[in-house]
C-alpha cells in the first residue's frame, strides 16, 4: 500500500467530541461569542486563527469566509476513529483543523477502509483523526475504482493463487501475516496457496470484528450466554470505571454491565487499556482543568454511550479469542524478491507514492474562490 498520508492534525481538542451534540452546543458558545473572548475559546494555532481563510473540505458544504467575518451555518458532524476503537464525531470545517488532510477527504466514501499503523495495525471505514499513525486507504479513487496497492501485485497474486485477488483480500491478508517491524509495518506474502488461504479467512474474520457493522454489515456478537447486558442502569454521573475479574462485572458509578470478559478489561493499544481510555475521553469536559469549549458536554450519562460501550466489549473480547490465532499464523514459504521485481511489484513506481488526481469537480477555496483547473 505505497500511498501513505500523515494523521489529521486537528490542533484544538474541541472540534471532537463522543456525541454531536456536545459540538453543536460548542459551535453555539463560539459564534454567539465576540472579540477576545471568541479567540480564547477558538485557540488559535499558527496554521489557524479566526482570520485565516481555509477551503471547504472535499465533500462537504462548509463556509470559506474568515471565521471572524462569517462562521456561516453549523458544519453537521462526522464520524471518525478519534482514538484505538474510539468512534467520535468531528466538525468538518477546515477553518477549524491545522491540518486536515483533503486529499483523504477525496477518497473518503462508502467503499472506502482506512489501515492505520498504531503501530498495531487498525482497519476503520471512518477517516482516522488524531494521533493515530500514518494512513493508507485502501483506494486511490472514490468509488473503490483504483487500489493503493502496488502496480502488478493483484495479478501476481492471483497466477500464484489460483484465483481472482481483490483489494480487500490484501488488507485481510496484511491483517493475518503483518506485524510492525525496524522498517514500518512488514508484510510477508505467501507463496504457498493454502497459506495464503488461510490467512485470507483469518484476516476475513479479523476485519469483520475491527468494522463493527460498518459498511452495511452485521455487528459482530459473542455467543448467547456470553453477550454483554445491562443489570443495573447508570444513574447520574458514574464516579469511575471499575471491574471485579471474578464476577466479570464492569461498573460505571452505580452502573453494572456483565458478563465482560477479563481478556475485554486488559485489551491495549498503545500501551493503555481501550475501555479505560475510552471512558477517559468521555469524561475529559469534566476535568478538573478542562477549560472554554473543551469544557463543555453532556450533564449526565447519555444512554446512547452503554450501548456503544456493549459493542466495544464485544469488539474486544472478539479480539483478545483470534489474538492467539494470529500470533501463531505462518505464511510459510514466501514469494521471492527477485519474483516481485520481476512483475513489477517492487520497487513501487513513486506516482504510486503520491495521491491520485481526483479532482473531477471546483471545490470551493477559500472566501468561496474557486481555482482555475
Amino acid at each position: 500500500m505505497p500511498w501513505a498520508v500523515g494523521g489529521l492534525r486537528l490542533g484544538r481538542d474541541w472540534v471532537a467530541a463522543p456525541d454531536p451534540a456536545t459540538l453543536r452546543a460548542r459551535w453555539t458558545a463560539l459564534t454567539g461569542a465576540e472579540g477576545a473572548e471568541r479567540e480564547r475559546l477558538f485557540r488559535p494555532s499558527r496554521s489557524r486563527t479566526t482570520t485565516s481563510g481555509a477551503a471547504a473540505l472535499p465533500g462537504r458544504r462548509s463556509a470559506t469566509a474568515r471565521f471572524a467575518d462569517a462562521p456561516g451555518p453549523f458544519p453537521e458532524p462526522v464520524r471518525v476513529l478519534r482514538a484505538p476503537f474510539d468512534e467520535q464525531w468531528l466538525l468538518p470545517d477546515q477553518r477549524l483543523i491545522d491540518a486536515a488532510r483533503p486529499e483523504l477527504w477525496r477518497v473518503r466514501d462508502g467503499y472506502q477502509l482506512f489501515a492505520v499503523e498504531a503501530p498495531e495495525l487498525l482497519v476503520t471505514a471512518h477517516l482516522p483523526a488524531g494521533r493515530l499513525g500514518r494512513i493508507r486507504p485502501l483506494h486511490r479513487r472514490p468509488g473503490g475504482a483504483e487500489p493503493n496497492l502496488a502496480p502488478g501485485l493483484l495479478p501476481l497474486l492471483g497466477e500464484h493463487h489460483g484465483g481472482w485477488v481483490t483489494p480487500e483480500d490484501v488488507l485481510c491478508w496484511i491483517l493475518a501475516a503483518g506485524r510492525p517491524g525496524p522498517r514500518g509495518y512488514e508484510v510477508p506474502l505467501a507463496a504457498d496457496p493454502e497459506r495464503w488461504r488461510a490467512g485470507l479467512e483469518l484476516g476475513h474474520r479479523l476485519l469483520s470484528v475491527q468494522l463493527r457493522g460498518a459498511r452495511g454489515g452485521e455487528p459482530p456478537r459473542l455467543p448467547g450466554g456470553r453477550r454483554p447486558y445491562v443489570r443495573a442502569a447508570v444513574t447520574g454521573w458514574p464516579d469511575g470505571l471499575g471491574y471485579d475479574p471474578e464476577s466479570q462485572t464492569l461498573t460505571l458509578g452505580d452502573g453494572v454491565v456483565s458478563p465482560v470478559p477479563a481478556a475485554a478489561w486488559e485489551y491495549e493499544a498503545q500501551g493503555v487499556r481501550v475501555l479505560e481510555a475510552w471512558f477517559a475521553a468521555r469524561c475529559a469536559h469534566r476535568a478538573a482543568d478542562a477549560d472554554g469549549l473543551d469544557a463543555l458536554g453532556p450533564a449526565g450519562w447519555p444512554q446512547a454511550w452503554t450501548s456503544e460501550l456493549l459493542a466495544l466489549v464485544t469488539t474486544l473480547a472478539l479480539l483478545a479469542e483470534l489474538a492467539p490465532e494470529r500470533a501463531a499464523f505462518a505464511p510459510g514459504p514466501l514469494l521471492p524478491t527477485a519474483e516481485l521485481v520481476a512483475g513489477g511489484v517492487l520497487p513501487p513506481p513513486r506516482s504510486a507514492r503520491r495521491p491520485a488526481s481526483v479532482l473531477d469537480h471546483q471545490e470551493e477555496g477559500p472566501g468561496g474562490q474557486f481555482a482555475l483547473l
